[in-house]
């Protein structure tokens, strides 16, 4: 026997029949990898790498076991990257929608003052939300809210505050020394607008005003000095449980609208004037169980600003 035959009848006499059975390790590396990545995608923390992608790919189509063609696995390995994306969006989506509804919800079930119903128009909900109650100190918008308030003889504050921009605008932003100078031309232009719904009395007592404001201003060097000084700088705070408790008027309004009179203004009866010392904030009257009632107090606790 040569010393060949004799060497492959002692490695048979070694290997056993189990080792015979047992596939090559190649074959077995190969078939496992493709079920721990079988499209041999790689996360790089969140991210997927392409490089990796592209490597694992070659690799994959080198195996002799595969059956699927290299575009087909391809389009699998995108649709594999795809999908994570859309599945992310959904929740997130979701999660948005159900935290704005339940934003709106507590908007609609927040606690306001008892004349302020399910049927109250949006814009005087925001104005009792936003304004009312608000300690103003600027000339211009104290100037604004007495004219608005000497409307109310003619309309509700619902029907005044939609046309809020126009008045303004026509009014030029309620500046004393514009408004003081409107001319005569002007004032008819001003009553004949259906947009404003102002009569030409109501027009020239506006006009008048500011012209009394300027007298003020120079005396007292401002129209907020002046009206504040009727507090004593600090707003009033009415703790009032029910709409029957809050005043119409009161004997500060009386007093501020007696003087008021006595300067030239016009349109500022006591109840005008209250209603003006109330959207100004320098009478705070939201009810106790209302939750603008302790925003406003916190705002009327602060130092007065011109001191």
């Amino acid at each position: 026997m040569s010393k060949e035959n004799t060497r492959k009848v002692v490695l048979e006499k070694q290997t056993s029949p189990k080792d015979r059975e047992r596939p090559s390790q190649g074959f077995f590396l190969s078939k496992n990898f493709k079920k721990i990545y079988p499209i041999g995608l790689h996360k790089s923390g969140s991210t997927l790498s392409l490089s990796s992608l592209s490597l694992s790919l070659s690799q994959n189509s080198n195996d002799s076991d595969s059956t699927c063609p290299l575009a087909e696995r391809i389009a699998m390995a995108l649709r594999r990257i795809a999908l994570p994306e859309k599945r992310e969006l959904v929740p997130a989506t979701a999660a948005v929608q159900e935290q704005n509804q339940t934003q709106l919800c507590d908007e609609e079930n927040m606690r306001r003052c008892n004349w302020i119903t399910k049927n109250s128009d949006k814009v005087y909900v925001q104005f009792h939300d936003e304004c009312w109650g608000v300690p103003v100190y600027e000339d211009n918008q104290l100037f604004e809210l007495l004219a608005l308030s000497g409307m109310l003889m003619d309309h509700n504050w619902t029907e005044i505050l939609k046309r809020k921009e126009i008045i303004r605008v026509s009014f030029h932003g309620f500046d004393p020394n514009s408004v003081a100078r409107i001319e005569e031309k002007d004032i008819i232009d001003m009553a004949c607008d259906k947009t404003l719904m102002l009569a030409e009395s109501r027009v020239r007592c506006i006009i008048d005003n500011a012209k009394c404001i300027l007298k003020i201003q120079r005396e007292f060097g401002s129209f907020s000095g002046y009206i504040w000084g009727y507090v004593n700088y600090k707003p009033m705070i009415n703790k009032c449980k029910h709409p029957r408790n809050v005043p119409l008027r009161t004997p500060k309004a009386e007093s501020l609208s007696k003087d008021l009179l006595k300067r030239g203004f016009r349109l500022v009866g006591p109840v005008i004037v209250y209603s003006f010392m109330q959207a100004a904030g320098l009478s705070i009257d939201h009810l106790v169980d209302c939750f603008r009632f302790h925003e406003c107090v916190g705002l009327a606790e602060r130092p007065w600003r011109h001191i």
